[in-house]
């Protein structure tokens, strides 16, 4: 049994045969697939999906920092209004990006610690992004150090050094798609950092691994990811499969 923590299956990308990629997923062991939220305009989508395959597709609520622009403060009175209108498994995806615009970094800061301190509220764990801002967004949460936070670095592609950060605070890096790519940096940092502290995610419909590199990504690619870990780690793919599936259901409270 597989877990894949992060995936985007309300994406425009699988609207031709989303009911049929799903299908694969759970054909191919993937049991749970957790979507986190990027903005008002994704809520909809993600919540038909996870109506449509309750056992098995779980919403988080968040706005995401790409999104973060003019129309903050609106988007996030939104995350708030839905995170007191039901329960989400996570606060999500939220974080710091810096690759593509730095125009609203203060407000991305800003917006981090707001669903920080709404998670916390909520007893609900953090799903972080970061692009080009790791060393910041680590810093930031280890202003919550003590406070009983738990969350994830999603996409984890850091230094050993940064990884060890994370897990001192208490969260898991994501590991996906990326960890197939040949040369990969994040291969040595598994290698060192093992199962304890992971969790496995496609991103779908992004980072698709090889052997499919190239082509849209899939929740049913989690094998793939797990496969090149067993390897690294000199273990059986079940045994990462059980790992990681626990790891996951602790992190999500399941």
């Amino acid at each position: 049994m597989y877990i894949d923590t992060h995936t985007h299956l309300y994406d425009e990308k699988f609207d031709q045969d989303r009911n049929e990629c799903i299908q694969d997923a759970i054909d191919a062991g993937v049991t749970k697939m957790y979507m986190p939220n990027c903005d008002s305009s994704t809520i909809a989508g993600m919540l038909q999906v996870e109506n449509d395959f309750p056992e098995h597709c779980f919403s988080m609520m968040g706005l995401h920092p790409c999104y973060v622009k003019e129309n903050v403060d609106e988007e996030l009175k939104l995350v708030r209004e839905w995170l007191e209108r039901r329960r989400f498994k996570a606060v999500g995806e939220i974080g710091l990006d810096y690759y593509w615009d730095k125009t609203h970094v203060e407000a991305q800061k800003m917006a981090l610690h707001t669903q920080t301190e709404w998670a916390l509220e909520y007893g609900l764990p953090i799903v972080i992004h970061t692009r080009e801002s790791i060393q910041d967004t680590v810093d930031i949460m280890k202003m919550y150090e003590g406070r009983g936070l738990r969350g994830v670095f999603h996409c984890f592609s850091g230094s050993y050094e940064m990884a060890r950060q994370i897990i001192d605070l208490g969260f898991f890096l994501g590991i996906g798609g990326v960890l197939t790519f040949k040369n990969a940096g994040i291969q040595e940092v598994v290698q060192k950092v093992g199962l304890q502290h992971v969790v496995l995610e496609t991103d779908a419909p992004y980072l698709t691994p090889a052997p499919h590199r190239g082509k849209r990504n899939e929740s049913a690619y989690i094998p793939f990811v797990a496969t090149k870990m067993a390897e690294l780690l000199g273990v059986d793919t079940e045994e990462v499969a059980s790992v990681t599936t626990k790891n996951a259901l602790i992190l999500f409270n399941d």
